[in-house]
């Protein structure tokens, strides 16, 4: 069964053709500048990257060209489209009524409108990419996998705000948390690699990359999560600002004369490592300045990783301990100072670190010693693979 994996941007298009039965990806890419000029980068299995430029006025002609790569005669990976038996969609948000995976239909794409202010920036853009494949293969199955959705059996107590109650109930505003398809497959493959059920663990998911996140699994269900009702809330990242005193809003609005939005845009887009450092969100460019002596650097990544330790540590006492400290996506996977620091930092608890095996990126490995009380593992995200499980169980369900 082959299962194309969409991941529409505002003004760009990632895409996975994946065999589902031996979890091949046969073909993969991104559609860029959608509705500025239009750009494909399509890579075969087995074959070269192709670049091409050309029109992408819509979401509609950059899903064309996609599917017209993957059946043309030089490079294609399928004859023909009917080979493709289903699409599974990221979406970013789906509230509170879509609370896991479905199967899209008109009552579906009515509530994912209206969820589109809780995510302005990606749930339109989603839309975009679903209408176009409703358009371009209207009897191929769609379906729609949520940020959201893994979070959604976190408790009361976990997900309330200390608001006026009636703004819950008005507006929906309460913690959703992001990052769910990856939190999901990673705490699962987390039970699998060690050979456990993961009913009978607590595991902390670190998803570290430019955008940041963790959640708390206990027993196969999540119980919390850093990210609110926004991606802007929980640890520092890339270039969100993560926890702030919420008054920083009108303060700075006032100091200096911005409004609101402009306040918000440096909180998403200004702050975070590169922020703190004044050098760059990335990682790497940061670690680089530290080497170099840096002290701005240095305090950016003191303040990184201890922000991260707080909300591993406040997860051990929200679930009465934990078995498993996991770390997945870009930074957690190749990150290794970062995970030594995070790890060294719970030793008090009995966590024996391994030097040796940390000396690893991007494979599943574990970072502690056999004697230690708490495991620490690096285990891949592959939100892709997880989307195209969840679309087939689906599918074949129906």
């Amino acid at each position: 069964m082959n299962v194309l994996v969409i991941n529409c941007g505002s003004s760009s298009l990632k895409f996975q053709l994946i065999n589902f039965d031996t979890k091949e990806v046969l073909a993969k890419g991104i559609c860029e500048r959608i509705g500025i000029d239009g750009r494909l980068v399509y890579e075969p299995k087995d074959g070269q990257k192709e670049v091409m430029d050309a029109a992408m006025p819509t979401h509609v002609e950059a899903i064309q060209l996609v599917l017209n790569a993957l059946v043309n005669d030089k490079t294609g990976v399928i004859k023909s489209l009917d080979e493709v038996d289903a699409i599974g969609h990221r979406v970013v948000q789906g509230g509170m009524k879509l609370t896991k995976s479905v199967i899209i239909d008109e009552e579906v794409i009515k509530i994912i409108e209206e969820c589109s202010d809780l995510a302005p920036l990606h749930n339109p853009a989603n839309l975009m990419g679903i209408n176009a494949c409703m358009k371009l293969m209207p009897n191929v199955p769609n379906v729609a996998v949520f940020d959201t959705a893994f979070h959604q059996t976190m408790p009361p107590k976990a997900y309330m705000y200390g608001i006026p109650k009636e703004y819950y109930e008005k507006y929906a505003i309460r913690r959703y948390g992001f990052h769910g398809t990856s939190h999901k497959f990673v705490s699962k493959r987390t039970a699998e690699f060690l050979g456990k059920d993961i009913k009978d663990l607590k595991i902390i998911v670190c998803h570290l990359g430019n955008g940041a996140s963790l959640s708390a699994v206990k027993n196969g269900v999540c119980v919390d999560t850093s990210m609110g009702m926004t991606p802007l809330e929980g640890v520092i990242m890339g270039t969100r600002s993560g926890d702030i005193d919420p008054t920083f809003v009108e303060y700075m609005c006032n100091k200096e004369n911005l409004t609101v939005s402009e306040v918000l845009n440096i909180l998403n887009k200004k702050s975070g490592m590169l922020g703190l450092s004044g050098i760059s969100s990335d990682y790497r460019d940061v670690c680089a300045a530290i080497d170099a002596g840096n002290q701005d650097a240095i305090n950016c990544m003191d303040t990184y990783y201890y922000k991260i330790i707080k909300y591993i540590g406040s997860y051990i006492a929200a679930m009465g301990g934990v078995d498993v400290i996991t770390f997945t996506a870009g930074l957690g996977e190749n990150g290794m100072p970062l995970r030594k620091e995070i790890c060294e930092a719970f030793g008090y608890m009995g966590l024996v670190f391994d030097d040796e095996a940390n000396n690893t990126r991007g494979q599943e490995v574990v970072i502690t010693k056999p004697e230690s009380k708490i495991t620490a593992c690096v285990i891949p995200t592959n939100e892709e693979i997880a989307i195209c499980e969840e679309t087939v169980e689906l599918v074949q369900g129906k």
